[in-house]
């Protein structure tokens, strides 16, 4: 089964000095860091998604530093197709869905930013419903770890969590 690994929105504005910084970005993005380089070295190719905010949102605004996908995940994945968002749901209005196609998927790795918001969204979205879902707990975060682990246990009846070394 051709996969995919689906990295949502580890961009600047989460972290320290950001508008918004999240519980456990650091280790996360290590964690996402490490799951880049197996899927690389596995031909799993890897999808950026970026959220770009309308200019009514506190943060991840058009033309500002935030909205920039980290630096260090443009380094760990310099090769990967990168897909623009304006919704939670990352096939929402997206060439997502065309770009899965276009790889012959048949399986995603969902990771990123916010755990119960973004992640869950595209994990549980209608037309992620085609694709077997897998969603890398260690490789995610939100504002709490109440609010992650609350996310994930109620995402666990829909699709299946693992580590990233247990899904590369």
């Amino acid at each position: 089964m051709k996969k995919a690994l689906i990295v949502i929105d580890i961009q600047n504005d989460y972290f320290k000095n950001g508008k918004f910084p999240l519980w456990n970005a650091e280790n996360t993005l290590n964690n996402v860091e490490k799951a880049i380089e197996k899927a690389t070295t596995t031909n799993i190719p890897v999808v950026l998604i970026q959220h770009i905010a309308d200019s009514s949102s506190p943060f991840f605004n058009e033309g500002t530093e935030g909205v920039e996908i980290h630096p260090r995940i443009l380094k760990a994945a310099p090769n990967a197709m990168k897909v623009i968002k304006t919704f939670a749901d990352s096939f929402h209005k997206t060439k997502l869905d065309e770009v899965l196609s276009q790889l012959e998927v048949e399986e995603i790795l969902v990771c990123g930013m916010m755990t119960q918001n973004c992640v869950v969204f595209t994990a549980i979205s209608k037309n992620a419903e085609k694709y077997s879902v897998k969603i890398l707990s260690d490789c995610c975060t939100t504002l709490n770890e109440p609010t992650h682990q609350i996310a994930l246990q109620g995402v666990s009846t829909r699709v299946e969590l693992l580590s990233y070394n247990e899904a590369i």
